[in-house]
């Protein structure tokens, strides 16, 4: 058969019952290239061999939304060819039309000259008058049905098309096309005015509130058009690089620890990848450290982000300098980002108020000191911030005598840590008063946090938790030793075990641990945290051996802490007690629920606990943090009340000295150990305050909220500020580890797939990959091997990959497989080592973390003959490997 119209060509697809597909592949055959689609009014010659019957013919229906979905057809010929429908008594047909608009009316776009954006603007115009049109009619058919005593009829279709144009108009993008229709076409405003009047005639009696209130809601959007240009829009903040910003950002907050070159080797691909130029580079690194440092909080946050600023990112820039051409380019790009952030006056102004100090002099005398800038371009930049601090209001001076600036403690505390190293290597049988005098110094007010971000920020907290480790070790056992050696002993052990806490829950455990060899024996302290010590997302068993030392060694401990006065000091094996006291706890505990017990008997054993060394009362709140998890609710007053005891301070004079000090860490420690457990008892504990809150960044979740809506809406405020900041970044970190990889993934995909703005699109890109750097490598497994060919073997989804949102996926996706196939050969950051998930086990088997074992990653990105058969095997997931594979292919 020769074909010789479009309404030959359909009716013959028709009676052929050709697919989708082959619709379109024959339609191309039998119309060679020339006049476009628009031009033949496709869209409109579809919808109305569709719309011949009672109900629509869904074989042609489906050609059109595949017409619409691979872009034969563009939008405003679609809404200009419903706009023509007007039998709105068949409400078969007006549902499908419904449907069709669903498609696409919440991501209009068009491509080509101005007339086509013009002829996009006035087909939308059309397709709201015949919306208000089809919405009046089932209004009337909904009132007639009411008298009639059918209140159904008519409400199912009004509740419809109301759903309709609330959806298309809640779209600032469609208000501002209507706009520019309502100035092109002004007799066409005046129409879409009446049929709003006449609308809202018909519902002033309608019953059904919900209804009423919709209609009324549309109106509104509606009679606001006219007055767009008037109201004030929020515009997007731009930031320069925000995926810089926000990788230098999620640095800063949770990776203080990690070593350099993982991070240079990080910012270097994103400035490949994003062609930036080194000046404006390194002035967004600059940035991203200021804010930083503005929006840190109070207290051990301030402290570790003053020393990534100042200690860190420094030795960053010495290594980035290594993959410049030549060093006297990168200093003058250097100088040239100093130039740029000298006119940030704001922002630099900000953190001087904050910190008390020109923080800009702390940064420019630094990098002199690095040869990443010269003394003249340093003395050049140092004089014009200060012309420019001149104009800045400054403290009371008696103010600025009570603050001491962070920077300048910082890079003071940097070499300290080097000498208390070499003084950690000392014989601690020698001089073990001396050596408690310098710990007795670190405890004071704030040094040992400076101490200890000094020391994480320059690679060195590994080695000086190792110090601590081995003089824990020494501490455990005393022979033939006096009263006065003996209290120098608990307190050397007391101190070191402290420190070790805090630095395990301020860092990380894995900053503790030891290289594992075979036949070492393994130091007290590292066996008690790996067992004993709770941390976020590790449920500990209280009956497990662990807590279940030799039972002779349990009734003298319990008699020692029931009978005597004070605890004994002399030849006492600290070690064996903290490993003890669980059980002991069990005991007393027991004792005192069975009535055996007074509470006066409890409070002096508790003093005793906690009186002389705070390590004892640490271990006991661990097991008993641990108990309170196994109990009913109605068991948990006692164990919940010991831990009471347990945190206050003991008022005495017959404690050892340093003991305040101690105090003040040891409430630190149990206020974390004991956050989760509170929380789920709904009790509340009063800590020892430090003032400062402790735990700045823990249960950060609004409550009674799903946590897909906490996504979306973290994320849309994120896309509407241009960048990532720390509290986003931990509340992203929260769900990750809560929903997992796959569900976190495929929703922030969700979100990219939602964006119909191209600068939106990119700007989300950007944003999703730094987000992503929270676990990059499982991410990209789930987005090559799981979602995408889920969208791309799936018909239904292939609209929401047209333009600009398909395009920004598929950026993505490079990306994070760049990044990943990038990162030293998979192994693990120490942030994503944190994470305790029960999804990791089911990513490392695709992803194994040796290097013996190839990885699925790899694989997906590899092109040699051999992978690809590998590939080629009947599993479901390396069949969509492949597809995902195939696509980034196409596309890179």
């Amino acid at each position: 058969m020769k074909v010789v119209n479009l309404k030959q060509a359909i009716l013959q697809a028709w009676k052929e019952r050709w697919s989708d597909y082959q619709w379109a592949i024959n339609m191309k055959k039998f119309f060679p290239k020339g006049a476009t689609w628009d031009i033949l009014n496709l869209a409109e010659a579809l919808l109305e061999q569709a719309m011949i019957g009672p109900s629509p013919n869904p074989l042609i229906l489906s050609y059109l939304k595949y017409a619409i979905s691979s872009q034969m057809v563009s939008y405003s010929s679609v809404l200009t060819a419903i706009s023509k429908f007007d039998d709105f008594s068949r409400e078969l047909c007006v549902q499908a039309l419904l449907d069709i608009m669903d498609m696409f009316c919440d991501r209009l776009s068009c491509h080509g000259k101005a007339e086509e954006c013009i002829g996009l603007c006035r087909a939308l115009l059309s397709a709201l008058h015949w919306l208000l049109r089809c919405t009046a009619a089932s209004a009337e058919r909904l009132r007639e049905g009411l008298e009639a005593g059918s209140p159904a009829t008519g409400e199912k279709q009004l509740a419809m098309c109301l759903q309709r144009l609330e959806k298309t108009l809640s779209s600032t993008k469609n208000r501002a096309l209507l706009h520019i229709a309502k100035l092109e076409e002004a007799s066409s405003w005046t129409a879409i005015e009446h049929s709003l009047l006449k609308l809202g005639e018909i519902l002033a009696n309608l019953s059904n509130p919900q209804l009423r209130s919709q209609a009324e809601q549309c109106g509104t959007l509606i009679r606001s058009i006219p007055t767009m240009l008037s109201v004030h829009s929020e515009q997007l903040h731009k930031t320069g690089f925000p995926t810089v910003h926000a990788v230098v950002l999620l640095e800063g907050t949770m990776n203080l620890t990690g070593e350099t070159q993982p991070l240079v080797e990080q910012l270097m691909m994103v400035k490949r990848m994003q062609h930036i130029p080194t000046p404006l580079f390194v002035l967004e690194i600059w940035k991203a450290c200021f804010v930083g440092l503005i929006e840190s909080p109070e207290g051990t946050e301030e402290l570790k982000w003053t020393a990534f600023t100042f200690l860190k990112i420094p030795q960053v820039l010495v290594k980035l300098k290594k993959y410049s051409h030549g060093d006297k380019d990168f200093t003058e790009d250097v100088n040239c980002a100093f130039e740029f952030l000298l006119k940030l006056t704001p922002l630099l102004d900000k953190a001087d108020q904050r910190y008390n100090c020109d923080c800009t002099d702390f940064l420019l005398q630094e990098c002199g000191k690095q040869g990443l800038l010269s003394e003249a371009s340093v003395n050049n930049l140092v004089a014009k911030r200060a012309a420019d601090r001149k104009h800045v209001p400054q403290l009371k001076s008696s103010e600025n005598a009570n603050i001491q600036p962070n920077p300048g403690l910082i890079l003071r505390a940097e070499p300290t840590v080097t000498n208390i190293l070499k003084t950690m290597d000392a014989d601690h049988s020698k001089s073990p008063e001396g050596l408690l005098g310098v710990l007795g110094h670190m405890l004071s007010g704030k040094s040992l946090d400076l101490l200890l971000a000094a020391a994480a920020a320059t690679g060195k907290l590994k080695s000086f938790a190792r110090k601590f480790i081995n003089l824990n070790e020494f501490t455990t056992h005393g022979s033939g030793e006096s009263t006065k050696a003996a209290s120098v002993r608990a307190l050397l052990f007391d101190i070191s075990f402290l420190m070790l806490c805090h630095v395990a829950q301020t860092y990380g455990s894995e900053v503790i641990l030891s290289e594992s060899s075979a036949g070492a024996e393994v130091p007290f302290f590292e066996t008690w945290m790996q067992t004993c010590m709770p941390e976020e997302g590790k449920i500990l068993n209280p009956d497990h051996p662990c807590f279940r030392p030799d039972s002779t060694k349990v009734e003298s401990l319990v008699a020692l802490l029931n009978n005597s006065s004070e605890m004994k000091l002399v030849q006492m094996k600290w070690h064996e007690a903290c490993l003890s006291i669980s059980a002991a706890i069990l005991e007393i505990l027991n004792a005192w629920e069975n009535g055996v017990l007074a509470f006066e008997s409890i409070q002096k054993i508790t003093d005793n606990i906690k009186g002389k060394v705070c390590s004892l009362a640490v271990c006991a709140v661990a097991w008993l943090v641990a108990h309170v998890r196994m109990l009913g609710l109605d068991e948990r007053e006692k164990s919940l009340q010991m831990i009471r005891q347990l945190a206050g301070p003991l008022y005495s004079e017959n404690t050892l000295q340093f003991y305040n000090e101690r105090v003040v860490i040891m409430s630190s420690i149990l206020e974390h150990m004991c956050a989760d457990v509170l929380q789920q008892t709904a009790t509340q504990i009063k800590f020892p305050s430090t003032g400062v809150d402790t735990m700045p960044y823990w249960n950060l979740l609004p409550p009674k909220r799903p946590i897909k809506e906490v996504l979306t809406d973290i994320f849309a405020k994120v896309l509407e500020k241009g960048w990532v900041d720390s509290r986003s970044i931990h509340i992203f970190d929260t769900l990750l580890h809560m929903g997992g990889v796959y569900w976190f993934c495929n929703n922030l995909i969700k979100e990219l797939l939602k964006e119909t703005r191209k600068e939106h699109t990119l700007r989300a890109v950007e944003l999703l990959y730094s987000i992503f750097c929270l676990d990059m490598q499982q991410v990209t497994l789930v987005l090559l091997g799981h979602i995408l060919p889920g969208l791309l073997t799936d018909s239904s989804k292939w609209h929401s990959l047209m333009d600009p949102p398909g395009t920004a996926l598929a950026k993505l996706a490079v990306w994070c497989a760049l990044s990943s196939y990038s990162s030293h050969k998979g192994q693990a950051s120490s942030r994503q080592k944190k994470r305790h998930r029960e999804d990791i086990e089911d990513y490392i088997s695709l992803f194994p973390l040796d290097d013996m074992q190839p990885s699925k990653l790899m694989r997906l990105l590899s092109s040699n003959e051999e992978d690809a058969n590998i590939l080629s095997s009947p599993s479901e997931h390396m069949n969509g490997g492949l597809a995902a594979a195939s696509f980034l292919g196409t596309l890179t």
